[in-house]
């Protein structure tokens, strides 16, 4: 248990570090917008192909951030499954059974944001969302291995948890049971695709001069623009 006096100490150590430890105080990539493509996905496929070249650790990850039915919001960390410029569709996989898919079934909108800290880039992806597949379409279909087809049987995603023993017990009997029916349906595990209507690719700065451009979806293709810092 934390003591007041630690407590106290601690608040001050960090009061102090927040102050005086700028962020992306380092040097970052240029980034030149008059040579972006016209379509953002494109451009979201070649900052993500960077960084995950540059094996930037968990770069394929997002976070993505809904609202409930009374406005309030809520967001995660997701793994993003793909990027699909034929479409303007952003991919990632979520149980329909959890509050992200109960959410969206309220509102199917949503927000999506990648951040690369080792460059200071950011995307922000925003736009309705719609569940495009099969929901119990087999693993393999998917791309989901053993640890999420595991996690999917356990389910119960949010829910109160009583002790990491029950977690370990349950788990190990949603494992015996995958690896008896591997390629059985995986339960409640849904792919949602965001409809992209403006996607804002972000520079860093150090000395905070940040490029943004954004792109707004028009009737024929993208309108884009700069935007102030």
């Amino acid at each position: 248990m934390t003591r007041p006096a630690q407590q106290s100490e601690e608040l001050a150590t960090l009061r102090q570090l927040l102050r005086s430890r700028p962020p992306m105080d380092r040097e970052l990539p240029a980034f030149v917008p008059a040579d972006a493509p016209e379509d953002p996905a494109a451009l979201h496929v070649s900052w993500l192909l960077a960084a995950m070249t540059a094996e930037l650790p968990d770069a394929q990850v997002v976070t993505v951030s809904t609202s409930d039915g009374d406005g309030h919001a809520d967001a995660r960390v997701l793994v993003l499954r793909d990027i699909d410029p034929a479409t303007g569709g952003w991919s990632f996989f979520a149980d329909r059974r959890s509050p992200l898919g109960e959410q969206l079934a309220v509102t199917p909108w949503a927000a999506l944001t990648s951040y690369w800290p080792a460059v200071g880039r950011q995307v922000r992806v925003r736009g309705p969302v719609e569940a495009v597949d099969r929901q119990d379409a087999p693993p393999a279909e998917r791309g989901v291995g053993p640890a999420g087809h595991t996690a999917a049987v356990v389910g119960r995603q949010s829910q109160r948890l009583g002790s990491t023993s029950e977690l370990e017990a349950t788990w190990q009997a949603a494992a015996a049971e995958v690896a008896a029916a591997p390629t059985a349906p995986v339960p409640g595990l849904t792919r949602y695709v965001l409809r992209a209507e403006t996607v804002e690719f972000w520079q860093g700065d150090p000395g905070r001069r940040h490029i943004r451009l954004a792109y707004e979806r028009a009737t024929f293709g993208w309108e884009r623009g700069l935007l102030w810092p």
